[in-house]
């Protein structure tokens, strides 16, 4: 209680006392200003340096002076009984708490110590011991409340964080681009202004190459000024969406797996990606896997049947050792200890039986394999006797069935098992099937009839899983929600099996994968690559991305593609001509439109609203299918009736189906090329989307890539065919997609450079021919060098080598994968590019296709003797002839400076070292030539040295880059005896 009079000290909130211990005058501390502190206070301010007043800033001194005086005589008269327990009765002060007695406190301590030192530490141990009570306080909080407010904070974290490249690395390399470009403008100038008389035409052809060339440098060098990198909490994943519920709330994910041939897409290597999915790392009833078999082959339909029943026996297997990578043949080739961290005695003996299972499962695919050599002639025959429905590939009904999942099917320890479905869609003569296109849009419809996942993850016949943590990977961001509201797809790099050490043709797209795609993923995001992708199932119906406007209701006739007349008559202010604008898409000439649109009707208005929009004339005839297409979190259609959905299916199957539909214009994977993937993310961007490029340490999946010359070259002309087709098509980069304006112009540069790559093969082949000339006509492309000139070539050639170092500094890739990406960029673009320009030019005018056989010749076994398989094909005379024309020109320089003495050798060297590049990037492309034996076939041989030779004499009989005056006086040498 407060005495009576007293103050409060304004420091601890005890009154301040008297001036004696007897009473009478109230301690005062200050006399300038009266400021209420008590004596305790006041030590400690004193002993702490501060000697000021509070209130008036006045010092202490002589307060303080004056009451120590007043107070040490007052205490000589107090009685020895008293004790520091008659001080705690009277309500003592907070911050002088001590166990000793009166008298002692007051007068020393044992250490001899001045008494108010002996008070702070008092204090201290009081303050440690208040401490010490909040921390047993905060000790018996119970450990699982601890933990579970621990996991709560986590729960709600990033599920997903960008890691920006360091500057450290970045900003040098910026730099070093802006300088590149600033050199370039300055070489160009050069090279324009100072013309090579002598040899003009020459001159002129380079100019014009290299200017191609540094738009193409442009076209791929900007879209990676903003690299990022990616890093996934698989945990908080975990416990924000799948720990302590009663019911997983994880997405599903429906994947899907493609298939035509399996004669050359063997059947092992497709159930090994079957069963990899069937073993991945996500609950149960959240996976389903279709298979596609668009060859309606009857051994691919028995082999998926042997796959299901052996997905019994490994599927466990893998959930209970944690099995990585979870594809039986991967997993069993590894050359690797696999007992490390395996802690179970019983792993070895499961692994040996499982091991052994599995080679009796390989053998009877063998023999199915074996059996399906050769077709009979009446046609295969099922098990129950009835001719195979799908013997005639080209005309034969659509085919569903139903391995694993609703059919009850357990492992062999009882749990249940994904859902295994196998689709082959409808094929009859006279219709357009598109395709790999047609068949990823089939398995699209018959999934949202039978599952309807709100995600999909699309890989090849060849690409298995190989890390089982991949799909959770994919939903850090998809079912983040200040992320996944506007992606569209996750992409994962490609990674490859069975490729030579060194890489010689580049197989491994390292440089793309790890320099390019890390480039977009800071701009709008990656492109789809066609595999190893998870797809939001909205985005590939045509619907926009959540964050574009809401259309009032105000402004529904004007979305129904302008149908509505009362619409047109009526003057639109200028906002809403804009959100309208938007919405509409009229450069995607699309009639999707935004979920949350139809939200805001009721079931009468949204009825309506789905007949008016005309969504059948969008989705197909199906009511089931475009009421899934209307649920966003995905989910069975609450119109479907279990016992006919597969009759629905089949419907959405048939080959009539998209007819009169957007299917492939607007809607699903896009037609109008073999490269349908880069149309179908094209247009997903052109929506608004984004996409996002997921790297995990482990890489999520493998496949297998053609490592032999001639294949490697028909791959690569395939991709160079796809993307001329589009260049023709009305998705060009270069003018479409622009009304909307959601498409950023770094994406778009990187689009456009995706679709001209093909056409730098006519500059490249020209610029590789010019040595060959130089060398055989005596003539260069650059007259003799000025100082400034050779600062600009030397800058030049400082700043590429600049911009590749800092490159690979901050992408991580090696020298040797640059390298060999820069090698295969030559030998592809004088090859397969060329030839895909030819062909797609061919296509346009005359709608006709120039296949270019692939024949095996001959073939080596042993590691990687796929490697040293030659096959004959057209694409291979081009590179042979340069190579040979090369060989030659240096031949015949070195020939002509030897006659002409040593003032030749000079401009000798700039010639040798430009043939010199040609050869050095041709060089992969020779030792695939000559083989493993050094052998190349004669053929080839033929024509590269009859081109060769035929070009050689034609040049020394016309010679066209000899100027006038040099012929008059050769002549005049000729008829003169000189």
């Amino acid at each position: 209680m407060m005495e009576s009079g007293v103050p409060l000290c304004n420091s601890c909130g005890e009154p301040v006392g008297f001036s004696s211990p007897s009473g009478g005058d109230v301690f005062v501390a200050c006399h300038g200003c009266n400021y209420p502190i008590c004596r305790t206070c006041l030590d400690e301010e004193i002993k702490e340096g501060r000697g000021s007043c509070l209130g008036c800033g006045e010092p202490y001194l002589q307060a303080s002076e004056m009451a120590s005086n007043s107070y040490n005589n007052a205490v000589t008269e107090l009685q020895m009984e008293t004790h520091l327990d008659d001080h705690q009765d009277n309500g003592g002060h907070a911050r002088n708490y001590s166990s000793f007695s009166a008298v002692d406190s007051e007068l020393q301590s044992e250490s001899g110590n001045p008494i108010w030192k002996n008070r702070v530490e008092s204090w201290k141990e009081k303050k440690n011991a208040k401490k010490a009570a909040k921390k047993s306080e905060k000790a018996q909080i119970p450990v699982e409340q601890q933990m579970e407010d621990k996991e709560s904070s986590e729960v709600w974290q990033p599920l997903s964080e960008i890691i920006p490249i360091s500057p450290n690395k970045l900003t040098p390399y910026r730099a070093v681009i802006i300088m590149r470009l600033i050199i370039l403008g300055l070489f160009f100038h050069y090279r324009v202004t100072t013309p090579v008389d002598s040899a003009y035409g020459l001159w002129l052809t380079s100019v014009i190459c290299e200017i191609w060339f540094a738009v193409s440098w442009v076209l791929d060098q900007f879209p990676k000024w903003s690299p990022i990198n990616r890093e996934t909490y698989i945990d908080r994943l975990s416990a924000r969406y799948e720990k302590g519920r009663e019911d997983c709330q994880l997405a599903a994910v429906d994947f899907f797996v493609s298939t035509v041939d399996p004669l050359k897409e063997p059947p092992l290597i497709t159930a090994n990606t079957v069963l990899s999915i069937l073993a991945v790392d996500y609950p149960v009833d959240k996976v389903s896997c279709y298979v596609s078999d668009d060859g309606s082959a009857m051994l691919s339909f028995e082999s998926l049947a042997e796959t299901a029943e052996f997905a019994r026996k490994w599927v466990p297997f893998c959930k209970k050792y944690s099995i990585e990578p979870r594809a039986p043949e991967f997993y069993f080739s590894q050359k690797i200890d696999y007992l490390k961290d395996k802690v179970q005695p019983s792993f070895v003996k499961e692994r040996r039986s499982m091991k052994r299972d599995y080679e009796e499962y390989k053998v009877r695919i063998n023999a199915l394999v074996a059996k399906a050599q050769k077709t009979p002639e009446e046609g295969w025959i099922m098990q129950d006797g009835t001719p195979w429905p799908g013997n005639n590939s080209r005309d034969h009904p659509g085919m569903i069935q139903v391995f694993l999942g609703n059919t009850g099917a357990h492992d062999l320890e009882g749990n249940e098992l994904p859902r295994l479905v196998y689709v082959s869609r409808e094929k009859r003569p006279g219709y357009q099937h598109h395709k790999k296109a047609g068949a990823m849009n089939a398995l699209v419809r018959v999934s949202a009839i039978l599952t309807n996942a709100p995600y999909l993850l699309n890989l090849d016949c060849d690409h298995y899983i190989n890390n089982s943590k991949a799909v959770r990977e994919a939903m850090c961001f998809m079912m983040d929600p200040e992320v996944g509201r506007d992606v569209c797809y996750v992409q994962f790099p490609q990674r490859f099996d069975g490729i030579d050490r060194s890489d010689r043709y580049a197989n491994r797209n390292t440089v793309f994968f790890d320099v390019n795609m890390k480039g977009l993923d800071g701009i709008q995001g990656p492109v789809y690559v066609g595999t190893g992708c998870v797809f939001n199932r909205q985005a590939l119906y045509g619907y926009g991305p959540p964050s574009l406007p809401t259309l009032p209701k105000s402004s529904f006739c004007s979305l129904c593609c302008g149908c509505c007349c009362c619409c047109r008559s009526k003057k639109v202010p200028k906002d809403e001509t804009e959100l309208c604008r938007d919405s509409r898409r009229e450069d995607l000439d699309a009639a999707i439109y935004n979920l949350r649109e139809i939200d805001n009707y009721d079931e009468y208005g949204r009825s309506l609203l789905i007949s008016q929009m005309s969504f059948e004339k969008t989705f197909g005839l199906s009511s089931v299918f475009i009421e899934s297409t209307l649920m966003e979190n995905g989910g069975a259609p609450e119109s479907a009736n279990p016992s006919t959905l597969i009759k629905e299916a089949i419907h959405v199957i048939s080959c009539g189906y998209e007819e009169k539909t957007d299917w492939g214009k607007e809607v699903g994977w896009i037609y109008g090329s073999v490269t349908e993937d880069i149309l179908t993310g094209f247009k997903m961007h052109c929506r608004g989307w984004r996409s996002i490029y997921c790297m995990p340490t482990r890489p999520a999946f493998k496949g297998s890539a053609p490592i032999n010359l001639s294949d490697r070259l028909h791959q690569v002309l395939r991709w160079a065919l796809g993307s001329v087709e589009i260049f023709f098509s009305r998705h060009c980069p270069l003018w479409y997609g622009f009304g909307g304006g959601r498409l950023k112009w770094l994406q778009r540069l990187a689009y456009t450079n995706t679709i001209v790559y093909p056409f730098t093969s006519l500059p490249l082949v020209a610029y590789c021919t010019l040595p060959a000339i130089c060398l055989l006509t005596g003539k260069f492309i650059i007259p003799t060098l000025s100082n400034i000139a050779s600062v600009w070539f030397l800058g030049l050639f400082l700043s590429i080598i600049l911009t590749s170092v800092l490159e690979l500094r901050w992408s991580g890739v090696g020298i040797e994968d640059w390298w060999r990406n820069e090698q295969f960029w030559v030998i592809g673009g004088v090859s397969a590019h060329l030839f895909a320009v030819f062909q797609g030019i061919l296509k346009m005018l005359a709608g006709f296709d120039t296949n270019f056989t692939v024949t095996a010749k001959a073939s080596d076994d042993g590691d990687f003797g796929e490697l040293y398989v030659f096959k004959w094909t057209t694409v291979l005379i081009p590179p042979t002839t340069l190579l040979v024309v090369n060989l030659v020109g240096v031949v015949a320089g070195f020939s002509d400076a030897l006659n002409s003495g040593y003032e030749s050798w000079g401009p000798l060297f700039g010639k040798v070292f430009f043939a010199m590049w040609v050869i050095l990037h041709l060089y992969p492309f020779l030792k695939g030539l000559m083989g493993r034996q050094n052998r190349t076939p004669t053929i080839v041989v033929l024509w590269s040295v009859l081109l060769a030779s035929v070009f050689s004499l034609l040049w020394v009989k016309i010679d066209p880059f000899l100027s006038s005056s040099d012929s008059t006086v050769s002549q005049g040498c000729i008829s003169i005896d000189c």
